[in-house]
């Protein structure tokens, strides 16, 4: 009997599994699930939870044990999505941007996406020009410790906030002036709504970054954002397309191919190139879910999109949820009462800490710091110069969504767009998506570009020696050359394989196409479906007209060349 009672309680531990899922403010909800509960389940705990009704723009991430992010589909079985051993650790994130997030109907939405955007100033993915910084770190510290105290903030409180990768004493400067004189008397949430609408108007407002190359070589980061799918390279965005304009997304092993239609009738594709294949379909679903989010008008409309090509099947995938007009729609129905918001406030953090002390310019010694400023603005004029990009007409976002600011300002400038003083380089977050051994140095060369390491180490890295673009002329462009040449033997090798399928698969079809003729002529077979087809008159005439005069022809041509054998 006990025997019988501790075996079906190990067979119920085994159908249950432990699962943390790490939320925004960096609290921690635990719950337990059963073996067989899909993605959906876990994911409505999590938003009765945290008292959330506007929960399409939300996901749930995790990582799978060769470090390659993904997001819960929510269809799916939990535990055949996880390949780690349980306990599983997830993530609570943004997984869709709001249009207009100011906009939002309810605070505690708004209060979420507000601390995923700050989580994303603090790894360097919301870049920015240093004006822009300093008041975006301005809203926080109001909405986090409220109006300026002498008693209470002494000189170089805000060195004491990380907001960003790395700060600089005159940005702190900057950020406790503007605190101090123009954001008094702002209460939490209009500090986070003032800081909502000014963040949205970024360039890099939504982009969750993907590392990879282009067709030369050179590092890029591939994101979608709520108006449409953006490149950036340097401090630079080189690309911009609106979902509008976003025909196909398409990939093949490491390649991820986007086709587009822009104005004039102009058909575009882009090519580049992701670490791993895991990467390049992680890109690709995150690719098809965005577009199917922000550009369809309903989700009735969305449809299984596949990766594949003529002869080989590939990955099929349908997004799976409400389109962000529905959302909106849905959002304007919600009659309650506001739920109470108990906000982080200075509770350090393990990923994005309000208190701690990072990786600032302030601990260089000043005179180091001076010769890294220097550095920093001689390397941004060079950045401009010369830094690799792809001049591309300036293009207006998204119709449906965008703010007319914002719209006015994409309008108002042509070619390539600056979105920050520095290159794009967002920084390892705590679940970070994997770079390859191949392309490890991705970040770094983007952070070497324009002279500036990002850290005392890679300082010390830089003064020892190590070949950077600015200091390694001919390493930089062997690297370079190298790369493309054999980028060219990749496209060389890839279009002989294509043609060889080809060939094979036409061989193999006329092969079959005569074996059936030579059923239908020649064999004996009494078939019903055959004897249908011997008797029309087509077959009749096709076989006394065609068939048998050259099936003649042939007799003739191998008795003349048995004949020809056998004299020899």
């Amino acid at each position: 009997m006990l025997s019988r009672f501790v075996s079906g309680s190990v067979r119920n531990l085994e159908r249950e599994y432990s699962c943390t899922v790490r939320l925004l403010d960096d609290s921690e909800y635990t719950c337990t699930i059963q073996r067989d509960a899909k993605g959906q389940y876990l994911f409505d705990l999590i938003c009765h939870h945290l008292n959330l009704l506007e929960k399409d723009y939300f996901g749930i991430r995790y990582v799978d044990p060769d470090k390659q992010r993904h997001w819960l589909e929510l269809t799916r079985s939990i535990a055949k999505q996880m390949k780690s051993q349980h306990p599983f650790t997830m993530c609570l994130r943004v997984k869709f941007y709001p249009p207009d997030p100011a906009a939002l109907k309810e605070e505690i939405t708004r209060y979420l996406v507000f601390l995923q955007i700050k989580r994303d100033l603090y790894h360097g993915r919301l870049l920015c020009k240093t004006s822009d910084a300093a008041l975006l770190a301005a809203y926080i510290l109001q909405a986090e410790i409220g109006n300026y105290d002498p008693g209470k903030h002494p000189e170089g409180y805000s060195s004491k906030f990380q907001f960003f990768p790395k700060h600089s004493e005159k940005l702190e400067r900057r950020i406790s002036d503007i605190h101090k004189t123009e954001l008094i008397g702002q209460t939490p949430e209009t500090s986070e709504r003032n800081f909502l609408l000014k963040a949205q108007m970024l360039e890099t407002y939504g982009v969750d970054p993907h590392p990879c190359k282009d067709v030369s070589g050179n590092p890029a980061f591939l994101a979608f954002t709520p108006f449409g799918f953006v490149v950036l390279q340097g401090n630079k965005r080189v690309h911009f397309l609106k979902w509008n304009e976003v025909t196909k997304l398409k990939f093949e092993g490491k390649t991820f191919h986007i086709y587009a239609n822009q104005k004039e009738e102009t058909k575009i594709t882009l090519t580049y190139f992701a670490p791993t294949p895991e990467a390049c379909k992680h890109l690709w679903k995150c690719g098809v879910e965005n577009q199917a989010f922000y550009k369809l008008e309903k989700s009735s409309q969305v449809r299984t999109v596949s990766s594949s090509n003529l002869f080989f099947k590939g990955s099929r995938f349908r997004y799976s949820g409400r389109v962000a007009k529905e959302v909106m729609e849905q959002s304007a129905k919600i009659k309650r009462e506001p739920p109470e918001i108990h906000r982080a406030g200075l509770v350090p953090s393990r990923s994005c800490p309000s208190i701690t002390h990072g990786p600032r310019l302030t601990s260089v010694p000043r005179t180091r710091r001076r010769a890294v400023h220097i550095s920093i603005m001689e390397g941004l004029e060079s950045l401009r110069d010369s830094a690799h990009s792809t001049p591309v007409r300036s293009v207006s976002h998204g119709e449906a969504f965008i703010p007319r600011s914002r719209s006015q300002a994409a309008d108002a400038g042509e070619g390539t767009a600056v979105i920050a003083d520095e290159a794009y380089s967002p920084s390892d977050s705590v679940l970070p998506t994997p770079v390859a051994d191949h392309g490890a140095e991705l970040p770094a060369a983007l952070r070497l570009i324009n002279g500036a390491p990002c850290s005392i180490e890679e300082e010390k890295e830089s003064e020892a020696g190590t070949p950077t673009r600015g200091d390694g002329g001919d390493f930089g462009r062997a690297r370079e050359g190298s790369a493309g040449a054999l980028n060219e033997v990749e496209q060389v090798n890839k279009f002989v394989l294509s043609v060889l399928r080809l060939l094979l698969v036409t061989v193999g079809l006329l092969f079959v196409l005569l074996l059936l003729l030579i059923v239908l002529t020649e064999s004996d077979l009494d078939v019903a479906f055959l004897r249908d087809i011997r008797r029309t008159p087509e077959f009749e005439q096709f076989h006394y007209e065609y068939f048998c005069p050259l099936r003649r022809w042939f007799a003739c041509k191998l008795r003349w060349v048995g004949g020809l054998l056998v004299s020899k």
